[in-house]
């Protein structure tokens, strides 16, 4: 008998819990899950490795030092653009003797990059990997080159011999990787060709001088590189109202007499509030939205001598200061537009923000709203 009340109230206990857990599981079903959306940001890069000139001598005679340091923009979680400066030495043979002769250099590039591992895999912040590729020009100024001169002067004839110094316009392009150390340091790899003039290394060849360079170093991240947004919630099934109670028996009453009239003021208008709310990062009024405008119109027009506080809000949580106060004011003109376009005059309208200086509700998501108030 006792194991049979223990096992019953195991069993009550058990369906007591599916049924909270059935009712939370209502009350919270998720309508839009949350995102990690990408942000655009600045970065930098500062490499070094080597470079290599092509040219009449075995490979490893024409390696020389070379550094670079970049910094960027990135506009999208795709396409970025940077600038940057790179160089230091660069090599040249005298066939005939094989004679050795070094110069120094210093580019000016401009970028375009294009994220490749984005591109295939997606967008994935927390990704180790990830490759880019990019193509741009530059400016080659080349100095000090006096060995080539020397060359020159003892009577081996360098037919595009410069002196002084010469500029070069060049083309280029490269792939590179960036190794995730965290959300902001990357350790960073780098091969690029560039394309100068034939007169870049002082002796003709009839085609084009290419320079390669392979670099490695740190790209460094600045600000925030993405951000998460909330989930979005369906609202919780209302309660089924009670039944009401039957109502009592009247008692019997004795007549009163009839209190003389007073005069009737004139019913005053209440105060109306609709408060519009904005999905993450937007300035669109929704459908579900636009319907409280029409009702505040609708209102609006019974009652022309009211007149209405339109407020726009951002949610603290999401994008920094500068950023929601312009959300904020964005969504405020929508409304105040909306309201023109339902044909509101502009006089009875003001328009305010706040950014995230102020929070009306407690929940975040409520905070992208738009407070409008009669007065």
């Amino acid at each position: 008998m006792k194991l049979r009340c223990k096992l019953a109230a195991l069993a009550l206990g058990l369906s007591t819990i599916a049924a909270f857990a059935q009712t939370g599981n209502d009350t919270l079903r998720i309508k839009e899950e949350g995102k990690i959306e990408f942000n655009p940001h600045w970065y930098m890069q500062v490499q070094g490795g080597v470079s290599h000139t092509i040219g009449e001598s075995k490979f490893g005679d024409l390696i020389s030092p070379a550094v670079a340091l970049y910094g960027g923009y990135q506009f999208t979680d795709l396409w970025g653009l940077r600038a940057g400066l790179g160089g230091w030495e660069a090599r040249g043979a005298w066939a005939p003797s094989q004679n050795i002769y070094k110069y120094n250099f210093l580019q000016g590039n401009i970028d375009a990059t294009l994220d490749l591992s984005n591109l295939f895999c997606g967008f994935n912040p927390k990704r180790v990997f990830g490759a880019y590729a990019f193509l741009g020009v530059g400016l080659n100024g080349a100095f000090n080159n006096d060995e080539a001169v020397a060359i020159n002067d003892a009577g081996n004839t360098l037919q595009y011999l410069w002196r002084d110094s010469k500029f070069n316009v060049a083309g280029r392009g490269g792939l590179g990787m960036n190794l995730r150390l965290s959300d902001h340091v990357f350790f960073n790899l780098e091969v690029n060709a560039n394309v100068l003039s034939d007169k870049y290394n002082s002796k003709k060849a009839g085609n084009a001088d290419w320079q390669f360079n392979a670099l490695a170093g740190f790209t460094i991240k600045f600000g925030k590189t993405y951000k998460k947004t909330e989930p979005v919630y369906y609202p919780p099934e209302p309660a089924p109202e009670p039944e009401p109670a039957p109502a009592p028996e009247p008692e019997p009453t004795t007549p009163v007499p009839e209190p003389e009239p007073v005069p009737v003021e004139e019913p005053k208008v209440e105060p109306m509030q609709q408060n519009i709310f904005f999905l993450i990062d937007s300035s669109t009024i929704r459908a579900s939205e636009q319907k409280k405008i029409d009702e505040l119109i609708e209102f609006l027009k019974a009652n022309p001598d009211v007149k209405v506080a339109v407020c726009g809000y951002a949610d603290k949580q999401t994008g920094n200061y500068n950023i929601n106060q312009r959300i904020s004011e964005r969504r405020a003109k929508a409304v105040a537009k909306a309201l023109t376009d339902g044909g509101i005059a502009a006089e009875r309208i003001t328009v305010d923000h706040k950014g995230d200086t102020v929070q009306p509700f407690s929940s975040m998501r409520e905070n992208r709203v738009v407070i409008c108030l009669t007065e």
